[in-house]
């Protein structure tokens, strides 16, 4: 994770979860993710898929238009790319992993900024497969935001954040404490 404000959302996320796979939507404190709250949202399962439920406001002026109600799969223009985003939601909530997916978008006007999107399940009264929280942010803010909106966007890298890569990297820092340590023992030639 590169920026920012996914790191902050992801840091608390994992925080909250502690050994569960996901926390709880009502657990979510929004005063603490203040300084990601712009770029942060939050999908709901419908049934004609992801719909936003909240949607931060410098997400809402990269496209020009208040997300909420909208779904989630419309900011891709192509068809293909909607499916795909559908099945990436969905693995997301199968699997109760998160999702770290590196974008490439264009304005109306031409101009290109590099954005990262994560996708995090979360439980809602006990219940899975219904609501994630996410991240969509620019590495830096671009400076059209408010002048030009995004027009079309595309993945360029996707990566998955299993249930037990906590586990895995709990595993791997108890291996590095165990590995031989560099000794120097006075001396010289003699």
């Amino acid at each position: 994770m590169k920026n920012p404000s996914t790191r902050l959302v992801f840091d608390y996320w994992d925080t909250l979860r502690g050994e569960r796979s996901a926390p709880e939507r009502g657990e979510i404190e929004p005063g603490a993710l203040r300084h990601a709250l712009a770029d942060t949202f939050v999908l709901e399962n419908e049934p004609i898929g992801p719909v936003f439920r909240l949607a931060g406001t410098r997400l809402c002026a990269l496209f020009g238009r208040e997300l909420r109600g909208r779904a989630f799969t419309a900011l891709w223009p192509d068809v293909e790319a909607q499916g795909d985003t559908r099945r990436l939601v969905q693995t997301v909530m199968d699997e109760t992993a998160g999702a770290v997916a590196g974008l490439t978008a264009h304005t109306q006007n031409g101009a290109s900024v590099h954005l990262e999107l994560l996708l995090l399940p979360l439980r809602y009264r006990g219940r899975t497969h219904a609501r994630i929280l996410g991240a969509l942010s620019p590495a830096l803010s671009p400076d059209w935001l408010g002048l030009d909106t995004l027009d079309s966007m595309r993945m360029i890298s996707l990566r998955m954040i299993w249930p037990d890569a906590r586990a895995l990297r709990q595993a791997e820092a108890a291996a590095q404490d165990k590995r031989p340590k560099l000794m120097l023992l006075p001396g010289g030639r003699i």
